[in-house]
């Protein structure tokens, strides 16, 4: 398992710089001038060329790209164009708004998609299952812009229950952050949480005709040891795959609903990047999200292997 774990880490090193390759050119390669954008009424060809000097960008997109490469590597991701502040201050600081919000989408969408979908399998075409059914469309159907601004509309506006937008620090003012989470959180839930539940419903319906399931039953187990001992653990397989995508998606998820409920995270930094053509920003930010995405698949395989015993990485082959 080490083995396979160094293996697995070491060849993120390529998909890595393969990402920041191709973000690189494709942020280069928008449209617009950062330097006209910053220079506000400064037009002036000498003034705007020296911008473009010390911003590094008169340079051809493969030197630009090594100079940026060479100083990533030493932990340097340069400077924000908007704010000349560190990119890497500018994100760390972000980080945990977006990891609670993020965190606290994925422990509403596991939680509920265990409890509703266990029971909408043990309790097959009953009203539940019929209502689960039919909150996975609706929750796989509703964008998550359009779901924040009806939740916006009847709880903040409506019936006066949260604020509409908005953070507070979670070790300053711990009530009222949770006040701010609640409806950002379910927002970004919904979609993961409708997902998850059908899942665990598919999984364990399948599970539950397996022989090992029958032969549990003729023994005489009660119900929820059977579910909760042999099928649960064993229908979480496909569920771990998903979930892992979502984790490492949280970054992606969050950038629609921080705008929305301007949260200020690595989401709405992006959005805000992106509208500015802050080229280290954008950059940093697409290549965190890519090392999300390849840690959280790492952690799911290893999670296989604890979840089905036939499952090896250290050679053998079940």
């Amino acid at each position: 398992m080490g083995a396979y774990i160094l293996r697995r880490l070491l060849l993120m090193i390529p998909v890595a710089v393969l990402v920041s390759i191709i973000v690189f050119v494709l942020v280069h390669l928008s449209p617009g001038d950062p330097v006209l954008l910053y220079a506000g009424d400064e037009r002036d060809p000498v003034a705007l060329q020296q911008l473009r000097h010390e911003y590094g960008l008169d340079q051809p997109l493969p030197v630009q790209y090594v100079s940026w490469l060479g100083h990533a590597v030493q932990g340097d991701l340069g400077r924000s164009l908007r704010t000349r502040q560190p990119v890497l201050e500018a994100v760390v600081e972000r980080v945990p708004a977006t990891l609670e919000l993020g965190l606290a989408a994925l422990l509403i969408s596991v939680s509920l998609a265990l409890l509703v979908g266990t029971l909408s399998a043990v309790r097959r075409n009953s009203p539940l299952d019929l209502l689960a059914t039919g909150f996975t469309v609706a929750g796989v159907s509703l964008p998550n812009f359009f779901l924040g601004l009806v939740l916006i509309l009847v709880f903040s506006l409506g019936i006066r229950l949260f604020p509409p937008g908005g953070y507070a620090p979670l070790f300053g003012e711990p009530v009222d952050n949770l006040r701010h989470l609640v409806l950002p959180a379910i927002t970004l839930a919904t979609a993961s949480l409708a997902v998850n539940m059908r899942q665990v419903r598919s999984s364990l319906l399948d599970t539950f005709t397996q022989d090992y399931i029958r032969t549990a039953r003729a023994k005489g187990l009660t119900s929820s040891i059977v579910i909760l001992r042999h099928a649960l653990k064993n229908a979480l397989i496909p569920v771990v795959t998903i979930i892992g995508l979502q984790v490492g998606a949280i970054i992606e998820g969050a950038i629609v609903t921080e705008q929305v409920y301007s949260w200020p995270g690595i989401g709405k930094l992006a959005v805000d990047s992106i509208g500015g053509r802050d080229y280290p920003v954008v950059q940093t930010i697409v290549l965190l999200s890519a090392l999300s995405y390849m840690c959280t698949t790492l952690v799911v395989d290893v999670l296989y292997a604890w979840l089905d015993p036939r499952i090896s990485y250290g050679g053998q082959r079940s």
